[in-house]
């Protein structure tokens, strides 16, 4: 099968149910509206530390990129994508993204004193640095403990710098730890991000479908649209890698329309899909 061929049997331009997190496909729904207000609301405060979590495919690298691209002058943003780092690794990593040039072989004192050095330039211009940490489950606590390091400077106005948590469930059992209970005090904010409702995931798949230039009539049926939400809990992710395989199908068959049936062979063939049992089909 030629991606071409699948695209022009459908009428796309691209395809709509990639799982690489992609701003121009961005569904506002409720939650990643809600989160992205209660981001912009805290940074403008100047609240020191805020978190953002939600279970895995519930779009939190999408929404970290969302307020990436918000995000213009005064800030001044340091993406962490992958947090599995040293404490030394970490203040190298922040180093690099703020423009400098850190040999994270150096002792951590001497990499904070750098930082804090720019970070007081950077105010003196009139900057704001907001530090957004992506997966932040993964992050080691002597890691987190070097954040609420970082967070202590500040001058006599503001903080230097702020700092935005992504991260799955787990951020909040390593935040229960004893070791980084001071951290856990300074989160002012914290967001738990919902998955969709049915309704919202009818709008979701029509929008990601509009976007990718789709014109022609609703390509799923409403009841492969109910079985879609049964069997992904409205989690995104899993809704793109179904719906992508149900379009597989409908297209291997020559078909343009969606029913349950080639819902349910997508859902078999997900092992994280749920197990929804619909005795009269294949």
């Amino acid at each position: 099968m030629s991606e071409a061929m699948y695209q022009g049997h459908f009428g796309l331009r691209e395809p709509p149910f990639g799982i690489t997190p992609d701003t121009s496909f961005v569904y506002e729904c409720r939650a990643h509206q809600e989160a992205l207000n209660v981001l912009l609301v805290t940074l403008d405060a100047g609240e020191g530390f805020v978190k953002i979590t939600g279970d895995v495919g519930t779009g939190k690298t999408l929404l970290c990129r969302r307020l990436l691209s918000t995000l213009d002058e005064p800030w001044v943003t340091a993406y962490v994508p992958n947090p599995l780092l040293e404490p030394r690794g970490l203040l190298a990593t922040l180093g690099q993204e703020l423009g400098l040039k850190l040999n994270p072989r150096d002792d951590p004192l001497t990499l904070l004193q750098s930082l804090n050095q720019t970070l007081v330039r950077l105010s003196i211009a009139g900057k704001r640095v907001v530090v957004l940490i992506d997966e932040a489950q993964a992050m080691p606590l002597a890691t987190l403990e070097t954040l609420r390091l970082l967070s202590n400077l500040e001058t006599e106005k503001h903080k230097l710098l702020q700092v935005v948590l992504f991260g799955q469930p787990e951020l909040d059992r390593n935040l229960d730890n004893a070791a980084v209970r001071q951290l856990k005090q300074r989160i002012t904010f914290h967001y738990r991000l919902d998955r969709l409702g049915r309704a919202e995931l009818r709008h979701y798949l029509r929008h990601r479908l509009r976007v990718a230039g789709y014109a022609g009539p609703q390509l799923f049926s409403n009841a492969a649209i109910w079985l879609l939400h049964r069997a992904t809990g409205g989690i995104p992710r899993l809704v793109n890698i179904l719906a992508h395989k149900a379009m597989l199908l409908v297209y291997a068959e020559g078909n343009d329309r969606i029913g349950m049936r080639h819902v349910l062979l997508a859902a078999r063939d997900t092992g994280a899909a749920r197990h929804v049992l619909i005795p009269w089909l294949v």
